[in-house]
């Protein structure tokens, strides 16, 4: 029986990409060009700012004024961080459940906590979390283990004793590397890289639902 469970958060436990499609399209208002569809950027949503602005403006760390549309898109985004953002389905249902059978959950997030302790504030779940490692919270973020190795720490939990899910494979490689038994999303973004029954996860699902059965959760 897994002790507790760690969600990536963009992608996995709430759907962050329709805010973080309309602070992109804010940039490319400035620069008076056509708003793109927020499915086209779907995708590339688990890869936070650098993927935004590489799908949405063809911009690349080390690019002429990449800082200045890096700064910019994170300020658009403080400004409307959970307009349209929600849970996916099920995963409210999932955390009742860990609840109330006394097993901490907690969030494990490349996103900066300056961003990531307002938006589950503003879900209702801040107070919730037995954890929350952001970014910023460790030493080198995720596929490092360090924010994972963190994470058990907080909750006082062995790392072989956690099930970690996420929608990228880097949530995977960072899970597998502390110990972890990984769940990856099939539901989330995925990125645009190796597809995701090649990441190495010792558990795929369709729905969040299914994460409750392996924790025994029906």
């Amino acid at each position: 029986m897994f002790e507790a469970v760690l969600f990536d958060l963009d992608g996995t436990f709430a759907d962050t990409a329709p805010d973080l499609a309309a602070a992109l399209n804010r940039l490319r208002d400035d620069l008076r060009l056509p708003r793109v569809p927020p499915k086209e950027l779907r995708a590339l949503t688990s890869q936070g700012v650098r993927g935004m602005l590489k799908a949405g403006l063809d911009m690349r760390p080390g690019d002429a004024r990449y800082g200045e549309f890096y700064d910019r898109f994170l300020h658009y985004y403080s400004q409307d961080i959970c307009v349209e953002t929600t849970l996916f389905p099920g995963v409210a249902q999932l955390l009742g459940g860990l609840e109330g059978r006394g097993s901490p959950w907690g969030i494990v997030t490349n996103k900066a906590q300056r961003f990531t302790l307002p938006l589950l504030a503003r879900l209702g779940y801040a107070k919730r979390a037995a954890c929350v490692v952001s970014g910023d919270s460790a030493q080198r973020a995720k596929p490092a283990p360090h924010p994972m190795h963190l994470a058990c720490a907080l909750i006082a939990r062995h790392p072989g004793r956690c099930l970690y899910v996420g929608d990228d494979h880097r949530d995977i490689l960072a899970g597998r590397a502390a110990g972890m038994v990984t769940v990856a999303v099939r539901y989330g973004y995925l990125g645009d890289g190796a597809p995701i029954e090649a990441w190495g996860a010792d558990h795929l699902v369709d729905r969040a639902e299914e994460i409750g059965s392996l924790v025994g959760i029906d």
